[in-house]
């Protein structure tokens, strides 16, 4: 089969559990705001000349692909899903923020004007779609349709290594 299935053209779409529900689901929404994220996180990577970015780019973007299939699999089809997004995947992230904040002098302190590079750019906008998916995923959580908390944390403690992320590829144009 080839990718222009047609099972889509009537607005409906599959979860990875396979029940159907409309392209506009917020489950459908969410997918997309993380699809999004692991995009510009890509050109992130690609833009960017330093290899710790690179790294911890390359293993949120591991991250946000189990994070992406617990959210598009229904509450009651959640039992598929072997791995998911824990403590210590926050743990990572946190420790990788405790790195940019103490050795590279980084801290989050006031708005900024993105722009300053490829890199930056890509990952000031992977932060603000960061944003998007966790503020839909608090809508969810409130409906009881996914029972993962650490979703939730993973992405705001994602928004935050992305902010200090981009600031640390300013630094290193």
């Amino acid at each position: 089969m080839g990718i222009a299935t047609k099972t889509g053209d009537k607005g409906k779409t599959s979860l990875y559990c396979g029940k159907r529900v409309d392209k506009d689901d917020i489950r459908v929404e969410i997918c997309g705001a993380i699809d999004e994220v692991s995009s510009f996180l890509g050109m992130a990577k690609n833009a960017s000349k330093d290899k710790n970015t690179k790294r911890v780019v390359h293993s949120v973007q591991k991250d946000l692909i189990l994070l992406g299939a617990e959210v598009a699999t229904s509450a009651a089809g959640s039992y598929k899903i072997k791995k998911k997004i824990g403590a210590g995947s926050i743990c990572i992230l946190e420790r990788e923020i405790d790195c940019l904040e103490g050795k590279c002098n980084i801290k989050i302190r006031s708005f900024c004007i993105p722009g300053a590079g490829a890199a930056s750019s890509a990952l000031d906008v992977a932060r603000t779609v960061t944003r998007r998916a966790e503020r839909r995923s608090v809508t969810l959580q409130k409906k009881g349709m996914i029972k993962n908390p650490n979703i939730v944390i993973y992405l705001n403690r994602l928004s935050d290594l992305l902010y200090l992320l981009a600031r640390s590829n300013e630094k290193k144009k």
